[in-house]
């Protein structure tokens, strides 16, 4: 199991490297059918993945990121347009909701608008932040915070963990592995900051800067992992799905990126400003 999970792993990895060293259009495709695949893993947990209202959000999210592939930024200049598009996406599963009643239950009808949102929309923020002007170096910052912490809360948790952290929810997972989670994430920054200094231009404060908000990147990614776990344990399932050896579906893998991700963006926006 740990061959399989460590071979998949590396396989992330490399593909990770080749779609963000490429970025642009690859990388908005690539985020894009990421975001399908977990869409559908999502709505497959509220029995709704092949249905109507799944369908249209699927069309919505494809829609979302061929936008951004002909070089729309909503979080650039585009925000109008965009609450325009998610105010129409809203109708129209409201519509589906009302004129086929009562196929649909309401929980349902709020996880289709969730899914759009908590998948699609915030694992764009990984293609908005290799957009920027250093984001070659910076989009790294989103695994350094998500994998690269969760990497280093399993080994001092697996080492010095004692205290759980929560209990209920995650046994596995204590107070100590999560303060070496975080402190990982910012050591993680540091390197990667004082590495590539001159190629990234920033000086010795912004890189401090970036690793105290990296810090609190890698706190909100255990939020992420927990929340995604809850809603396994509230529908008894063990993972959303098959498609990556060892590690589950697309959102047990990207769980923690989802919430990570729009999180580093700002930072580096407003860090590097």
């Amino acid at each position: 199991m740990f061959k399989t999970r460590l071979l998949s792993g590396i396989v992330l990895v490399i593909l990770a490297i080749v779609f963000i060293g490429f970025g642009g259009e690859l990388l908005a495709a690539g985020m894009g059918f990421i975001s399908l695949v977990g869409m559908y893993e999502l709505y497959r947990v509220f029995k709704m993945e092949r249905s109507l209202l799944a369908n249209v959000c699927y069309v919505a999210a494809l829609a979302y990121y061929i936008a951004l592939i002909w070089d729309w930024n909503p979080v650039a200049g585009g925000s109008a347009v965009f609450v325009f598009g998610i105010a129409v996406f809203l109708i129209c599963i409201l519509a589906i909701y009302v004129f086929s009643y009562p196929k649909y239950k309401a929980d349902q009808i709020m996880a289709a608008f969730f899914g759009f949102f908590y998948v699609a929309l915030m694992l764009s923020y990984v293609f908005f932040t290799r957009e920027l002007e250093r984001g070659a170096y910076l989009v790294w910052l989103i695994f350094v915070c998500s994998w690269g912490c969760d990497t280093c809360a399993y080994c001092v948790g697996k080492l010095f963990g004692k205290h759980k952290m929560a209990p209920v929810l995650s046994p596995k997972k204590s107070i100590e592995g999560a303060c070496g989670g975080v402190l990982g994430a910012m050591l993680l920054t540091l390197l990667l900051g004082f590495v590539f200094r001159s190629h990234m231009d920033v000086s010795v404060s912004e890189i401090l800067l970036l690793a105290a908000g990296s810090g609190l990147g890698g706190l909100i990614s255990m939020v992420g992992d927990l929340a995604a776990s809850a809603i396994k344990r509230n529908y008894d399932i063990k993972d959303y799905g098959t498609l990556i050896p060892g590690h589950g579906g697309i959102l047990d893998r990207f769980d923690s990126m989802i919430i990570t991700a729009p999180i580093v963006y700002y930072l580096c926006v407003f860090a590097l400003a």
